[in-house]
């Protein structure tokens, strides 16, 4: 694949060059070319996360991988959108640029000071410049549960709706745990567990704890654990009873 001067493109050119060809019509592979924004957008959340595991892992050629697949989205959305007359991957990059610059005005203007607080007011007067009505507008619908349940209470907090200190939050556990187990129904009770785990993130949020790594650690602690008692146990690890794998747990948790 040449460019017009016959030049073979390199680097991120020879990557939007493939996903033209990718996506011709006429010449390109018949799956890229049935692509929406829409249908991709789930590979790209993917992608996302695939990024962050080759992270927690420590495997940096993974990273290296995985950075190429998480770019590759960035590509193929821009790549449709040209498609459509809507904006090209110049434009993306600009438009990040632009950002970058606008809330360093410390580094790039002659702003003295910086710092997270400063970075939060710009993107506060970017809210408000799009026309956002609510502190809480902008928070992604598309974000895990968790995560956008963080950055909701952050919002919310910003504007001095938070509890003082981690106190509050915790009684609220015990008071959304009470609402759980007296809960009338089952449709109650799943909005009860909501308000619970929301009251959780909360409690861990004032404690200084980002819950989606933490649930993320246990997660993995978890797995780890039960595929040791798996291997432990081999075969019979099945037909134990509940009393035989709780002391495997346990055993396994010593170690």
């Amino acid at each position: 694949m040449t460019s017009p001067t016959g030049i073979a493109p390199t680097g991120i050119e020879r990557l939007v060059a493939i996903m033209e060809r990718l996506r011709d019509p006429e010449r390109g592979c018949e799956w890229d070319v049935a692509q929406t924004f829409e249908t991709i957008a789930p590979y790209t959340i993917e992608e996302a996360y695939e990024v962050a595991d080759a992270i927690e892992r420590g495997d940096i050629a993974e990273l290296k991988d995985e950075l190429g697949d998480l770019l590759l989205q960035v590509v193929f959305h821009a790549r449709i959108a040209e498609e459509a007359g809507q904006f090209a991957l110049a434009d993306v990059v600009t438009s990040i640029s632009d950002k970058m610059e606008r809330r360093h005005p410390h580094i790039f203007g002659d702003v003295a000071e910086g710092g997270h607080h400063l970075w939060e007011v710009i993107k506060a007067e970017e809210r408000g410049a799009k026309g956002a009505s609510s502190a809480l507008d902008g928070v992604a619908i598309g974000l895990p549960a968790l995560l956008r349940a963080e950055k909701l209470q952050k919002r919310a907090a910003r504007t001095g709706f938070d509890w003082p200190d981690a106190t509050g939050a915790r009684a609220k556990i015990l008071e959304e745990l009470e609402e759980v187990e007296t809960a009338e129904n089952d449709a109650h009770r799943a909005e009860e567990v909501g308000d619970l785990l929301f009251a959780v993130v909360n409690y861990a949020r004032k404690l200084g704890v980002e819950p989606e790594a933490a649930l993320r650690a246990a997660n993995a602690k978890f797995e780890g654990r039960f595929k040791a008692m798996e291997e432990r146990a081999g075969e019979a690890f099945v037909g134990l009873d509940l009393e035989g794998k709780e002391a495997l747990w346990q055993e396994v948790k010593r170690g």
